[in-house]
């Protein structure tokens, strides 16, 4: 893909960003979760805020992070806080998408990652991931790796693979 192609994609998902953001927050704090969420995606770099959040014996992934998550931010006052990643994209989710996604959950160890597409997932794509589960598997019961299908039109997230983590009480207790 021609540069000038990936910077004009690059500008449609960023108009994405604050509404996604600002859905994703209200998710969060309907189940009584303290959240804060930052667009970085059009930035080289995290904000303090974000930054200490991250222990100082892991700031070595800042050496591996070139290009960072359109959305990151930190849940608390829930069992077992931690950061948040969502990564927006305006096509349908392809597999290149999912271990980009997987890569930032992976260095900044999640507790949600949320892999947020402008369609709807592609039945191709649930099915690789029903029979290779590992791709999106978390070392955790307590994390969630997620895609999912914002609908533009009504502003909310429509589908959910493999399951809505708002809707599951483990992360909720």
């Amino acid at each position: 893909m021609s540069t000038m192609k990936k910077k004009v994609k690059k500008e449609v998902e960023e108009k994405y960003y604050k509404p996604i953001k600002e859905k994703l927050s209200q998710l969060f704090r309907e189940k009584g979760a303290e959240i804060y969420l930052e667009i970085t995606g059009n930035k080289k770099k995290f904000s303090e805020e974000l930054k200490s959040k991250i222990s100082s014996n892991t700031d070595i992934i800042f050496y591996f992070l070139k290009k960072f998550p359109d959305i990151t931010g930190y849940v608390g006052n829930i069992p077992l806080p931690g950061f948040v990643v969502a990564e927006i994209k305006k096509d349908k989710i392809k597999i290149e998408d999912i271990y980009q996604t997987k890569m930032y959950a992976d260095l900044l160890e999640t507790k949600f990652a949320f892999l947020i597409s402008l369609k709807h997932i592609p039945e191709e794509v649930k099915r690789l991931l029903r029979v290779r589960y590992q791709i999106i598997h978390v070392p955790s019961i307590y994390q969630a790796f997620v895609l999912t299908h914002f609908d533009e039109q009504k502003g909310e997230f429509v589908e959910w693979f493999e399951k809505n983590p708002f809707e599951e009480s483990i992360y909720w207790r």
